[in-house]
């Protein structure tokens, strides 16, 4: 199971082009709203989420998505639920998603420390220790996979796919939407 967390304020393409990208893979994708079913994006998109924070199965979860938006990732640092998900996630060996502004959570719950990570430039100070790659739209380290912004949502999304399903069917799904990045 995937899971996407969308806090109010979360930058909509960065959590709904994945999560198709990830659907049409054949993955079972859930988006979680943390203060309920309706969320309000940053542009002021509402979305029904499939699932509440409580209602997730930690047990199930193979990957957990952060999208950005600075609204939607302050949501989810506010949240002590949302922020015990993500550090089990990381504790069990999950897939970790975060584009955007969403990297910052990671970095500061000390889990890109040393590593190599994509993300916007508005949260660049406060990535820590973290290498940050200012250059790449997408960067894989371990099992965390970060990217730059909503410019980076098509192959941000590809990349989960490929990593939970393999490089053919990232590259058979870029094909069916005739990606060309």
């Amino acid at each position: 199971m995937v899971y996407i967390l969308l806090g109010e304020g979360f930058e909509e393409a960065e959590a709904i082009v994945p999560g198709d990208l990830l659907r049409r893979a054949g993955l079972e994708v859930a988006y979680v709203g943390l203060e309920g079913p309706a969320v309000t994006g940053s542009h002021g998109i509402t979305v029904t989420a499939d699932l509440t924070l409580e209602q997730v199965d930690a047990q199930k979860m193979e990957m957990l998505v952060l999208p950005g938006g600075l609204g939607g990732v302050a949501s989810i640092q506010m949240d002590l639920f949302a922020t015990a998900l993500i550090q089990k996630a990381y504790a069990q060996g999950c897939w970790l998603g975060a584009i955007c502004a969403a990297p910052s959570i990671l970095a500061n719950l000390g889990m890109l420390d040393r590593r190599r990570a994509a993300c916007h430039p508005c949260v660049w100070d406060e990535m820590g220790s973290t290498a940050v790659d200012r250059e790449a739209q997408v960067v894989v380290d371990g099992r965390i996979v970060t990217a730059q912004a909503a410019g980076a949502a098509y192959p941000f999304g590809l990349k989960l796919v490929e990593v939970l399903k393999g490089p053919e069917e990232a590259q058979k799904i870029a094909d069916a939407i005739l990606y060309r990045g």
